[in-house]
């Protein structure tokens, strides 16, 4: 059984301080992650923040105690038992294997951080970030042409992450409070969000993924999955050649890069467009041996849906640190967790993805959310509320839809979670 590894130095109180801050990204390369570690820790300590990670780490390390609890308590039978329903299950998934589809995955390189550098050219060279002292969206990094990175979207203190020319170096990435990006880079520069002028240029790399695919899915502003089986068949084109083309057209249409990968199927297309980032592409070819061997020594918080809670449970519990020992240790992940999430884990140990187009399904919700400061002047916070309500409203219009319930939710300083919700939205917005 792996050792939990919540224990450390009591003097280096910091080793144990596990932020998000720390992780690998494009652009991060040779920073001193010792030293970010540390001035992280000591500028949070005892602040809301602090706690709050503090709480969410003794709750990693309570389901961490509980799932080992589990582990131990396995007899030789049931162990022998669950690996036969492994085995079982792992050549069931096998049979759905689809090596028939291409698909790509393209990311933005570091959007947000991207468009503000093209509406102000003064930006570039410089480190910057997107956001402001209680919190960055992104910071750019260096980059082989012009503008590069990626943004995932969080909710209040985590934002999204973006841009960095030379932010990354100095350890500033996305969703770190600004006042510790200032230190660990004094000559950061912040430049405010500006979500019309993101959608704008969404918009316009839209119009170029319909070409090459009238179906794609868009993940978020910034990122899309596209079928381009057909065009590569119709265009007597590589999938190689596909992406070459795909991203000069988005590079002549916006003025921003973006990074591709191409697979068999939308989770390996994913973990592929990551590989050769910035502004650069990967295709991994549609093959059983290939995809077996790419797979081999591939981390597993690569994987999209393995996130912090479920990296830890993995690697503590049953010493599970990449992709290809979700199948050495398989009968572990059928005792131990539910059908569905080990039916998931088995599939990321055999490189299996969705590879159908999905059937258009009618939304369930739209929202808005914004992070800023904490306050206490109730003017302004009314003044976001109508803010974001005006949004919300332009966005539902966009998208021909009427609401049933309006839903308000307020996460505080000290990260609590407050809510309500009111029927008849619709009347109380005509």
């Amino acid at each position: 059984m792996a050792k939990s590894e919540s224990s450390g130095d009591t003097s280096r109180p910091w080793q144990s301080y596990h932020t998000a801050y720390t992780n690998a990204k494009a652009g991060m390369e040779g920073v001193d992650k010792e030293k970010v570690q540390r001035i992280i820790y000591e500028m949070s300590k005892g602040s809301k923040y602090f706690e709050n990670e503090e709480r969410k780490d003794a709750f990693i390390k309570q389901k961490i105690e509980n799932m080992q609890a589990q582990f131990a308590k396995l007899t030789a039978s049931e162990i022998s038992h669950y690996q036969k329903v492994a085995d079982k299950r792992i050549l069931e998934l096998e049979a759905t294997r689809d090596l028939t589809r291409i698909w790509l995955h393209v990311d933005m390189d570091a959007f947000y951080a991207a468009v503000e550098t093209l509406s102000n050219p003064l930006l570039k060279g410089k480190p910057m970030a997107v956001g402001g002292m209680s919190m960055i969206s992104t910071a750019n990094y260096e980059v082989r042409i012009t503008s590069c990175s990626s943004i995932v979207l969080f909710v209040l203190l985590s934002i999204d992450d973006l841009y960095t020319l030379k932010a990354r170096r100095f350890g500033v990435r996305a969703a770190m409070p600004g006042f510790i990006a200032r230190r660990l880079c004094p000559e950061l520069i912040f430049v405010p969000v500006d979500f019309k002028k993101y959608t704008y240029y969404s918009d316009l790399t839209r119009k170029v993924f319909q070409k090459y695919d009238p179906n794609f899915m868009a993940a978020s502003l910034d990122e899309a999955y596209l079928d381009i089986t057909t065009v590569c068949r119709e265009r007597h084109m590589s999938s190689g050649e596909i992406g070459e083309e795909l991203r000069s057209s988005v590079y002549e249409e916006t003025g921003l890069t973006c990074s591709a990968g191409v697979a068999p199927n939308r989770l390996l297309a994913k973990v592929c467009s990551d590989i050769n980032k910035p502004n650069g592409q990967f295709v991994l070819p549609n093959d059983r041996t290939a995809i077996m061997t790419f797979i081999s020594s591939l981390p597993i918080r690569k994987i999209g849906g393995i996130g912090k809670v479920t990296e830890h449970l993995l690697r503590d519990v049953i010493g599970i640190s990449t992709c290809e020992e979700m199948l050495q240790k398989s009968g572990f992940l059928c005792a131990l967790f539910s059908r569905s999430s080990a039916d998931f884990f088995l599939c990321v140990g055999l490189g299996l993805g969705g590879t159908n187009t999905p059937q258009v399904r009618l939304r369930k919700s739209i929202s808005n959310e914004r992070t800023f400061p904490a306050t206490e002047n109730e003017s302004f916070l009314f003044q976001k509320l109508v803010d974001l309500a005006e949004m919300l409203s332009t966005d539902m219009k966009k998208e021909s839809l009427c609401g049933r319930t309006l839903t308000l939710k307020l996460k505080t300083a000290s990260f609590e979670v407050l809510s309500d919700a009111f029927n008849s939205a619709c009347k109380l917005m005509q």
